[in-house]
């Protein structure tokens, strides 16, 4: 998915690569899925050099069943779009960004072409797509038959992922990967992404008053009902703020969670434009970064960081690589619980002390992290591959 149909942070960071390497003189060609919104965010014009063709195994929020007949149709189908691709704009390099639930045939088909690649990893499409590819899957099931099936198909049967250099965005994914995909991952390493320092300004410290934000996806990992459920242990006048969309389901139980809980009136769900993010970051007293799961990186804590206002996190996954317990933020662990949350909200309200040292080691941890070093890093791989 490419902006402006979805603006997730690998979707974003994708965006502000390309951007970068056309800044550098290069041309770039975007392929991607058919996947549309009916409003897509004004703010991001949508970029003439994209095709936006491909079919994938995703609809919806879920990969429903797909017969024999309908896999074969549209891994054909992705592999016309895919040649036609490369003899109409032919590359000297292709840079792999979100494959899940993406045809990884397409990745067989460039190495087979002999074409250098480089893949970029923000998340764990190495451990769900053989998975959810069901053209793959079914790949594995053949074992010695596949290379026959691929002759009478057309259609490559099996991967190899050595053919390429992979960039993980952390030491968590590219662990989680190297231990559970089974692919050859030989040509990896570790490239941080890191923030929009254009975007996310320092803004000047405020005085304490119980003001909460949540910001990201609306999804059962992240942990938000954690966050809400916080609220029942703090002051009256501790409120909470919500922006983000995903999981409607997700997001009905939210609302019925604080109906229950009497707190309907000190929560407030939205969204907002990404250019006005840095402004709800500054409003607020504490960020709260409640993710349950193995969160690949985790850009939310940075932003905040950057802005200058505190963060409170459960330090899972990617952001365990640069959040530091009572210097930079207050980490709470991966199992922490409401009251967890709430103590550590109530430790950042009665020390104002600790509240200016997480938010000058923040602003230091921020600047480390930058949009322009991952992008350059990006760039010197792909300039590696052609090389």
């Amino acid at each position: 998915m490419y902006p402006p149909h979805h603006l997730g942070g690998y979707e974003l960071t994708w965006r502000s690569a390309v951007e970068h390497f056309r800044r550098a003189g290069h041309e770039v060609g975007i392929l991607t899925t058919d996947f549309r919104v009916a409003e897509p965010d004004s703010a991001f014009l949508e970029d003439p050099a994209t095709r936006r063709d491909l079919r994938w195994y995703w609809r919806d929020h879920e990969f429903p069943r797909i017969s024999v007949r309908g896999r074969l149709a549209l891994e054909r189908h992705n592999g016309r779009v895919l040649d036609r691709q490369l003899r109409d704009d032919p590359p000297d390099v292709v840079n792999w960004w979100a494959m899940g639930g993406m045809s990884l045939s397409l990745i067989e088909r460039v190495r087979r072409a002999g074409l250098p690649a480089v893949g970029v990893v923000g998340d764990e499409w190495m451990q769900y797509s053989p998975k959810v590819d069901a053209w793959y899957r079914m790949a594995v099931r053949l074992r010695g038959l596949a290379p026959v099936a691929g002759r009478l198909t057309g259609v490559p049967v099996g991967v190899d992922f050595g053919g390429g250099a992979w960039l993980f965005n952390s030491l968590a994914t590219r662990d989680h990967a190297v231990r559970y995909s089974g692919f050859d991952l030989a040509r990896s390493e570790v490239v941080h992404p890191g923030i929009d320092n254009s975007l996310f300004p320092s803004a000047p410290a405020r005085e304490w008053g119980w003001r909460l934000l949540y910001v990201g996806r609306l999804d059962e990992r992240k942990g938000v009902d954690a966050a809400i459920a916080a609220l029942s242990h703090l002051p009256r006048e501790a409120t909470l703020r919500v922006l983000g969309s995903g999981d409607e389901r997700y997001e009905a139980e939210l609302r019925a969670l604080c109906g229950r809980l009497g707190v309907d009136d000190r929560v407030e769900f939205g969204l907002l434009p990404r250019g006005d993010l840095p402004d709800a970051y500054a409003e607020a007293d504490a960020v709260l970064f409640p993710v349950r799961w193995e969160e690949p990186w985790g850009l939310v804590p940075l932003e905040s960081m950057a802005v200058g206002t505190p963060v409170v996190a459960t330090g899972t996954g990617g952001s365990a690589e640069y959040l530091r317990d009572r210097e930079n933020a207050l980490v709470v662990g991966r199992d922490a619980r409401p009251t967890d949350l709430a103590a550590a909200v109530q430790t950042l309200a009665a020390d104002p002390d600790l509240r200016d040292k997480l938010r000058r080691h923040g602003l230091e941890t921020a600047a480390r992290y930058t949009e322009q070093g991952y992008n350059e890093a990006i760039l010197a791989a792909l300039e590696r591959a052609v090389a």
